[in-house]
């Protein structure tokens, strides 16, 4: 049975390397609306080749404006939000279908199971991803934007999880750190430089160690790694922001 009241919104760019898996996903579905930030690859003609998926092309203007703007484009009020590399399965899509859809204050939060690398991790997090755009929306925040939910929301925890394949390459890990710092560091200063190696350290600890990384060996210290060193580009790109006025 398709789906007939909910759109899936997916804000995407160069995702040809796992659009197909994402979008095959999402054949129960009646709407995908995909939006493309001026994606250069192979990405819309991938898409094209799906008959539920309607292409609009718009600007970046930071994750929780652009996400606003891809949703203006949906049939129906009811927003799934998902990223080009993130793959539903039947179980959840099932659990979906069950919910009641007929309070627009439901916010639906879903289970999202990370992989790096092919290898899942221990760092599954639960994420706001369902509602109805009539009662509300993503905030604004360039990046880290999150749908904002009101005091008088129901929130609704779903029991599947989502696969997310969050880095399929190792190159991924050095586009992905220059795109979100930079964005993380916009117009934002830090000027005491023990920030940046307190930040660090804590993030390789926290990864490696509190999410329990540890135990999956050389794929748990390339993770910790990579974490260690988004935390450190974002504040050392603030600290520099901080030198850069005081010169000023």
């Amino acid at each position: 049975m398709s789906i007939k009241h909910i759109s899936v919104v997916i804000m995407a760019k160069n995702a040809e390397e796992t659009i197909a898996q994402s979008l095959d996903s999402l054949n129960d579905f009646n709407e995908v609306i995909l939006y493309l930030n001026n994606s250069t690859d192979n990405t819309q003609k991938i898409a094209q080749s799906y008959p539920n998926v309607k292409i609009v092309h718009g600007e970046f203007r930071g994750f929780g404006n652009t996400k606003n703007d891809a949703g203006e484009h949906s049939k129906y009020r009811w927003i799934l939000s998902m990223d080009s590399d993130e793959i539903l399965n039947q179980k959840l899509i099932k659990e979906i279908k069950s919910q009641d859809f007929s309070n627009i204050k439901n916010i639906f939060k879903l289970k999202r199971d990370n992989f790096f690398l092919g290898h899942k991790t221990q760092s599954a997090d639960h994420i706001d991803r369902i509602y109805n755009r009539e009662y509300t929306r993503f905030n604004d925040n360039r990046v880290h934007e999150k749908i904002i939910v009101p005091s008088d929301a129901t929130v609704i925890t779903l029991k599947n999880s989502f696969i997310h394949l969050n880095i399929t390459n190792i190159n991924q890990t050095l586009t992905k750190i220059i795109h979100y710092t930079d964005l993380g560091a916009e117009n934002k200063k830090t000027c005491l430089f023990l920030t940046v190696i307190f930040k660090s350290i804590f993030a390789f600890f926290k990864t490696y160690i509190l999410q329990g990384n540890i135990i999956r060996g050389w794929v748990g210290f390339a993770l910790a790694v990579n974490s260690a060193n988004k935390r450190y580009y974002k504040y050392i790109k603030q600290f520099i922001n901080c030198q850069e006025a005081k010169k000023g």
